[in-house]
């Protein structure tokens, strides 16, 4: 068994992390041994090598946030799970690994027609987009939502829950070899971002008053991104590629009555009840299970392969996840 771990953090990812063997403890009750199938390489994950990331482990740590995996052995007084089901990982439980012990409550069964590298990112990405298009505004069906990284894996779920609700996106790239993949995705509008952005987007959407902006980039892309939101519209940080901080002119943000907002996953978790939880994750899981959610896959790489899939996933040409299959040959 082996599984990546890290000792200390360093501005190059990849080489603060390798394939270590280890040993599994004894299952307590209410315990089961999953063998891990599949886990993705998230940009908070390479931030938290990085130790740029806004909540850290204690070290050492073994990485890795979200994955799937299958029950394999049964603890005592364990009778709610049966061997070979699919199960969602718990969260920030260090998924890069080719086995794991969990306590049974904290697991949610998963489709079994479902396919475990798209299952697999389920618990960041894909509610990170829904939730964003959900609770910040009240959105009808034909309104318009903006948003910047559209080639991000975010973006591209984004661009798929929003068209399942009824809503118009326009996507924003930063360079123009991203412009396929994200037309790939199912995005009628993309656009290469540029001082000009505004009077493109009025142009694209006849004028229309768009409320809602997500922003994923920052520095003077965000000012770009709420130039084009209608009066009183609301802008959603929730990252910052550009490694700046978000740019807003008063004449944009103040004398337009701009709302700005920040979105972090790891605080809804804190808020939010199980049950609000599961029925995220159990909408999520139905739609990427049917095949009308997915994300495009770059590149997949076994446990003894780390360094190169976080190499892999921290380059800037990705279009495509990274994803972990820790028991691949």
């Amino acid at each position: 068994m082996k599984r990546g771990e890290y000792a200390s953090r360093g501005p190059v990812p990849q080489e603060v992390i390798s394939a270590k063997e280890f040993e599994l403890p004894s299952l307590g009750e209410g315990q089961v041994l999953i063998e891990v199938l599949a886990s993705p390489i998230n940009p908070s994950d390479v931030l938290t090598l990085t130790g740029e990331y806004g909540m850290l482990p204690p070290l050492p740590a073994v990485g890795g946030n979200e994955g799937v995996g299958r029950v394999a052995t049964l603890g005592p007084q364990t009778d709610a799970w049966a061997i070979g089901e699919l199960v969602l990982l718990p969260i920030g439980s260090g998924t890069w690994t080719t086995h794991m012990v969990a306590d049974a409550q904290r697991l949610i069964a998963l489709p079994p027609q479902g396919d475990p590298l798209q299952l697999s990112m389920l618990s960041v990405n894909p509610p990170t987009a829904l939730l964003m298009l959900r609770e910040f505004v009240d959105l009808q069906p034909g309104d318009w939502v903006i948003q910047n990284a559209a080639n991000s894996a975010v973006g591209g779920y984004l661009v798929q829950i929003a068209a399942s609700r009824g809503l118009k996106t326009v996507n924003i790239v930063r360079r123009k070899s991203a412009v396929d993949a994200v037309k790939a995705s199912g995005a009628e509008h993309v656009l290469v971002d540029g001082d000009d952005l505004h009077e493109r987007v009025a142009e694209l959407t006849s004028g229309a008053k768009i409320r809602l902006g997500i922003d994923a980039v920052g520095g003077m892309a965000s000012e770009r991104l709420a130039r084009c939101l209608g009066q009183a519209g609301t802008m959603v940080n929730y990252g910052g590629m550009s490694g700046e901080p978000c740019m807003l002119s008063p004449a944009t943000f103040v004398f337009r009555d701009l709302h700005l907002r920040g979105f972090w996953l790891a605080q809804w978790f804190r808020t939010a009840t199980p049950e609000k939880q599961f029925a995220v994750f159990r909408e999520l899981a139905l739609q990427v299970a049917q095949g009308e959610l997915k994300a495009r896959i770059q590149a997949t790489y076994g446990i003894d392969q780390i360094r190169d899939a976080v190499a892999a996933a921290a380059g800037d040409e990705r279009d495509g996840k990274i994803v972990l299959e820790p028991n691949k040959g």
